[in-house]
């Protein structure tokens, strides 16, 4: 157990030390010092883009408010290594994804499409990851009784003594399901840096925040995309947000049920998700989307394999 906290730790120092020497998105402001808008498509525009716009009202936008954009390579022509550096974070990171994003955008011919595709693909690479997280999770549910018990045994019982003899039991039981408590954790602190990957990409690639995709901006907050006359189409993608987060949540609920906190702990998480997506780019929220389905159907496919290995035992 301990050699295993040791790893968790090492990830998080990592992970630190990656997030302190970063460059980040900056929001372009005027000289009143306010964000500037596209007043077209309502998009907070990025002043650190990492190559010149391709379209032209937002190129003069770039120049009306002195940035230098004559200097920044065309999208097409971006490489990783393009630009000043600006920390291990974007070279590790943001340049590598958006180069990615950007040749694949261009070979399909949209870069909504591009965002799909790479999300799949990181999902992939790290399937054999997930797979193992959503099988510990359908285990801990098969020893979520055991453990329930153990807690009501010692609910009132706050002295070391009890809380000692309390944890030893609980280690029982994860010892005889074969059942790792850290093994959930992995996949989420890895997560972390490839979502604010992506959310950096899609801010400071003009082709990626200019491009449609089913009449989604990929750059514009859905928030304001309601405004437009495309409303529908981000009504339904918040709607998908919604209802894939829910499903993705309660499909790797392992408490105990009974407890009302619980049962409401995936509508609280994926309110809390839709509230935050309504002010990011529509692109993260595709990318989003597309891991969420891609994590229902592997807990589905996971838990029908489950149930017919046991059916087979029987």
């Amino acid at each position: 157990m301990n050699s295993e906290k040791k790893k968790k730790y090492k990830i998080i120092i990592i992970i630190f030390l990656l997030l302190i020497t970063t460059g980040c998105t900056k929001t372009l402001t005027d000289s009143k010092n306010k964000a500037v808008k596209n007043e077209k498509t309502g998009q907070t525009l990025t002043e650190n883009i990492l190559c010149k716009p391709t379209n032209k009202t937002t190129a003069e936008i770039y120049k009306k408010n002195k940035v230098k954009i004559d200097k920044l390579p065309e999208c097409r022509d971006f490489k990783i290594t393009s630009g000043k550096y600006e920390g291990l974070w974007t070279s590790i990171f943001v340049k590598p994804l958006a180069y990615i994003l950007i040749q694949l955008g261009r070979a399909i011919g949209n870069y909504g499409i591009s965002v799909i595709t790479i999300s799949l693909i990181i999902r992939l690479i790290a399937f054999p990851i997930t797979k193992k997280t959503a099988m510990q999770s359908e285990i801990l549910k098969k020893a979520q009784p055991e453990l329930n018990r153990i807690q009501k045994k010692y609910e009132n019982k706050q002295d070391q003594e009890s809380m000692i003899r309390q944890n030893q039991e609980m280690m029982a039981v994860y010892k005889k399901y074969n059942i790792n408590p850290m093994s959930g954790c992995l996949f989420a602190m890895l997560q972390l840096p490839i979502f604010i990957a992506f959310f950096e990409a899609v801010q400071r690639i003009p082709v990626i925040f200019e491009d449609k995709f089913l009449g989604l901006q990929l750059g514009t907050t859905p928030s304001v995309g309601i405004s437009t006359t495309t409303f529908y189409a981000y009504i339904i993608l918040m709607v998908i947000i919604a209802a894939t987060t829910f499903f993705s949540f309660k499909m790797n609920v392992t408490g105990n049920m009974e407890d009302p906190t619980m049962k409401m702990m995936p509508m609280m998480m994926s309110t809390m998700i839709v509230v935050t997506a309504m002010f990011m780019p529509t692109g993260l929220g595709i990318y989003w989307v597309t891991s969420n389905l891609f994590t229902i159907i592997q807990n589905y496919v996971v838990k029908r394999s489950k149930e017919v290995h046991g059916k087979a035992k029987v």
